[in-house]
């Protein structure tokens, strides 16, 4: 595999991971739940305003209203993505860490990649193959050791809520694979409201009381950049890569964040940190040196989603083109059959 269609999958994890250490210095000042739903209003209210500011700079054309509505046939997928990715999820492991340790929460919520990768291998039939799984075990036992902590394991009802809340992403994730052709910022500014909405609600009816003015603005601005710009970048790499590529690479995001909290609070990297960015680190080799090659055919099928004329792009325009690549627009595939590299994007979703 090249490393550009890679580049928004750890795109995603780097802010993404980066996020942690952040939000780190402001969870002492903030509640935790209403800490979570600012972070989530953040990227919805963020990305809303940037959508305008979209919207108004090219000059509200047709073509880019028709852009910020979602299909209805795509319409239960994200709801089902909403609930349990930002409503369920969050909820889980609130309750979760109110019952188990810091530590054993961040072993348990490496389960998340894991639990991706099996929904869509199993339930979606998602395309896999020995160095894949290989590179994902790697990736997850790298992610696994770095929050290990000796004595911190314990199965106890504050454990179970945390692996419920990561089943919950996990489905989130497969879901919202299957709207991932529309608009990723407009997915992802609406799962931030509706998600920030939500868990701001749920702090304050817990009795949470909002904090001074300028934590308000860091903690919208951490969520914007964290939350927001990562989840737009995992929903593009969820349209070139597939689930349980993209879950794989995002699973990366704690090396990223302790990376950062290092140079935050410097301290000597423990021997932990070396293995664990070493099986890391060969895990994305396995993934980057894929190489899928076989016969396979394509359905006639008509969507809408940012494209440039390349081999499944060969088609006509009805209306006036400037020549401009990448664009958007509903355009139709004939049926083919050929052969080439490729990975389970949203053109190549066929059994093996």
């Amino acid at each position: 595999m090249a490393f550009g269609p890679a580049a928004p999958a750890l795109g995603a994890a780097l802010l993404f991971g980066a996020s942690t250490p952040l939000a780190k210095l402001l969870v002492g000042e903030v509640p935790p739940l209403l800490l979570a739903g600012l972070l989530y209003l953040g990227s919805g209210l963020g990305l809303g305003a940037l959508l305008l500011i979209r919207t108004i700079a090219a000059k509200a054309t047709e073509d880019e209203v028709a852009r910020l509505t979602i299909p209805r046939r795509d319409v239960g997928w994200l709801l089902g993505a909403i609930v349990a990715g930002g409503m369920a999820g969050p909820a889980l492991l609130m309750a979760g860490l109110a019952r188990t340790g810091a530590a054993s929460a961040s072993l348990l919520l490496n389960i998340e990649g894991v639990a991706t990768a099996a929904i869509a291998w199993v339930v979606f039939k998602e395309n896999t193959d020995r160095r894949i799984v290989l590179g994902m075990a790697a990736i997850v036992t790298g992610g696994a050791l770095l929050a290990w902590q000796p004595g911190s394991w314990a199965l106890s009802t504050g454990a179970l809520l945390v692996v419920g809340a990561c089943l919950c992403w996990a489905i989130d994730n497969n879901l919202t694979r299957k709207v991932s052709t529309n608009d990723a910022m407009l997915i992802a500014g609406i799962k931030g409201v509706v998600a920030g909405t939500c868990n701001t609600a749920l702090a304050v009816a817990g009795g949470a009381h909002f904090p001074a003015l300028p934590l308000v603005g860091w903690s919208l601005l951490v969520g914007l950049v964290g939350y927001g710009v990562s989840l737009m970048l995992f929903v593009v790499a969820l349209r070139t890569l597939g689930t349980a590529r993209t879950g794989a690479y995002f699973s990366i995001a704690p090396l990223f964040g302790v990376a950062l909290a290092l140079f935050l609070w410097p301290a000597l990297p423990s021997a932990t940190f070396w293995v664990s960015a070493a099986l890391m680190g060969m895990g994305l080799w396995l993934h980057l040196t894929e190489r899928h090659l076989h016969a396979h055919e394509h359905i006639a099928m008509e969507h809408d989603h940012p494209h440039a004329h390349d081999r499944h792009h060969q088609h006509g325009h009805e209306f006036p083109w400037d020549g401009g690549e990448p664009h958007v627009h509903p355009h139709a595939h004939v049926a083919m059959t050929h052969e080439h590299v490729h990975y389970p994007d949203i053109h190549h979703r066929h059994g093996h």
